[in-house]
């Protein structure tokens, strides 16, 4: 995986778990993500270096910035549109979802606006 991608993936996780939760913390990226409280403060501060994202200092909530959650809205965008196509062709909906979130880092903008315009005007109207 690369920097970006995982970028990306902590980004969208963070966006998805304050659509939950009014304050998201280090310690729910880890138990979302089973991943070390280590390995999640390195990743929150790569995510802080690159203007991503700022935790307030009073209570740990880690916020996105400008920047930060048109990525993680614009990945989590991808991963939507994608696993629904993915479902409506007839994949099991967990190999489609565990598919569009590796599909999502890669597709260009082109190929992704194809996906969902084709999706939107054949697929959701039926």
């Amino acid at each position: 995986m690369n920097h970006l991608e995982s970028s990306e993936d902590y980004l969208e996780r963070i966006l998805m778990l304050h659509k939950k939760n009014s304050v998201v913390r280090a310690i729910d990226l880890a138990n979302e993500m089973n991943f070390s409280k280590a390995s999640i403060s390195i990743a929150l501060k790569k995510l802080r270096d690159r203007n991503y994202i700022f935790v307030n200092k009073s209570d740990g909530n880690i916020i996105l910035t400008a920047e930060g959650e048109s990525l993680a809205k614009s990945v989590y965008e991808k991963h939507v549109i994608i696993s629904k196509v993915l479902i409506a062709l007839g994949v099991n909906e967990d190999i489609a979802l565990k598919d569009a979130c590796k599909v999502e880092h890669d597709l260009s903008e082109e190929t992704f606006e194809a996906i969902k315009k084709h999706y939107e005007e054949h697929v959701v109207i039926k």
